[in-house]
């Protein structure tokens, strides 16, 4: 259920729009249970979506290193190296 909720800090390119979003979603689903929500629900739950993205938005443009950006392609590569390992 998490799957998109990934490290968005000290990219280069620096973390769309989108990809806060999608973290954001999953964060809400998970904390509500819902992986859709149901009408009666469906208001509060496209609110926290917009906090969440919000207040994350606000969490990674302020903070601050010295380490370099990190690359997205090398990251996924290790991603995939550590799957294969874990489940082969």
């Amino acid at each position: 259920m998490c799957r998109n909720i990934r490290t968005l800090f000290n990219f280069e390119p620096p973390a769309s729009d989108d990809e806060i979003r999608a973290s954001a979603v999953q964060f809400v689903r998970k904390l509500s249970g819902f992986g859709k929500p149901s009408k009666a629900n469906e208001a509060a739950f496209d609110r926290a979506v917009v906090e969440v993205t919000e207040a994350a938005r606000r969490l990674i443009f302020a903070l601050e290193t010295q380490a370099p950006p990190r690359n997205r392609e090398i990251e996924a590569i290790k991603a995939r190296e550590r799957s294969k390992a874990r489940f082969a």
